[in-house]
């Protein structure tokens, strides 16, 4: 792996009517010596959409072997970190969150959980595929090329679609801390458990007993990273039973131990953390990487 590498990592705020539905459009810039590459891995997050200017990342999902992905490739929701390789190459990516699941995708989030697929082979993903076009087809300045992508999502913003409010309104709830089981999820959304079921496999991928254990993995994870990797005891959530709990956890949702996690190295990672930290006070908190807008007080920088 390389040890001698430069990145160079953008985001953009989009348009205030787009926020809901993404999490934040970005730009990766990466250059490696010839023939070699940076690893890393991304933690549990929602589906996600890149477009690649040179050569695709590597990638896998969980334990799955390690392949090269698509120009246009799509991560579904993920219970599982994103292992990925990245050679010399321009990427632009796109967070995208349940309610922009229910807008924008015609399929089941669950038939896409746990996996990465060539998004320009999926009629799900088909208002998507023009973008690959604008990051390759000109020739003109990265913060254009984000104007274009801005404008065109803008185009289809008006789009009708099913479902979006109470999406939004169950992703809300289930990013409070104080929200500790299924039946109060339910009831406080008003919808039978059958129907909460249904609700999150087509627009969150997963069953919500597993979405409410990853939200406090998430904050836990947060934590940790915003106090420096300094102590796991300080980060775990007030919803663990003990420290045992949480490394059962740590292990379902990573692969690994908190002690391992916290021994490698994320080159990549750690980049975006330092240079969004550094800027915070110049830049939007929704630029934010999607892990660190979790907080343990249940508050969320930005979106």
């Amino acid at each position: 792996m390389a040890e001698d590498f430069s990145i160079n990592i953008q985001f953009y705020t989009l348009s205030e009517e787009l926020q809901p539905y993404f999490t934040a459009l970005y730009l990766f810039d990466i250059t490696c010596p010839e023939g070699e590459y940076v690893q890393d891995c991304l933690h549990p997050e929602w589906a996600a959409m890149r477009f690649s200017e040179g050569v695709p990342p590597i990638g896998a999902v969980g334990s799955a072997p390690l392949k090269t992905q698509w120009p246009f490739v799509v991560s579904g929701p993920t219970s599982q970190p994103i292992h990925f390789r990245l050679l010399t190459s321009r990427t632009w990516g796109l967070g995208v969150l349940p309610a922009g699941w229910a807008k924008f995708v015609d399929g089941s989030a669950r038939d896409f959980a746990d996996r990465t697929v060539d998004g320009s082979g999926e009629a799900a993903f088909s208002i998507f595929t023009p973008i690959l076009d604008i990051v390759r087809g000109v020739n003109a300045p990265q913060d254009e090329v984000a104007e274009r992508i801005n404008a065109y999502l803008m185009h289809h913003v008006g789009r009708p679609a099913r479902h979006v409010r109470r999406v939004r309104a169950c992703h809300d709830l289930m990013r409070d801390p104080g929200l500790r089981t299924v039946s109060e999820l339910g009831e406080r959304l008003g919808i039978s458990s059958r129907s909460l079921e249904r609700l999150c496999a087509r627009y969150f991928g997963f069953p919500p007993k597993l979405m409410l254990r990853r939200q406090r993995f998430i904050r836990s994870l947060a934590q940790f990273m915003l106090n420096g990797h300094h102590s796991w005891s300080e980060a775990i959530d007030d919803q663990y039973h003990d420290q045992s709990q949480f490394v059962r956890d740590f292990r379902s949702f990573m692969g690994m131990t908190p002690s391992e996690y916290a021994d490698s190295p994320h080159p990549i990672i750690e980049r975006i953390m330092s240079q969004r930290m550094a800027d915070q006070g110049a830049a939007p908190r929704t630029d934010l990487p999607t892990i660190l807008r979790y907080r343990p007080d249940g508050l969320r920088h930005g979106l």
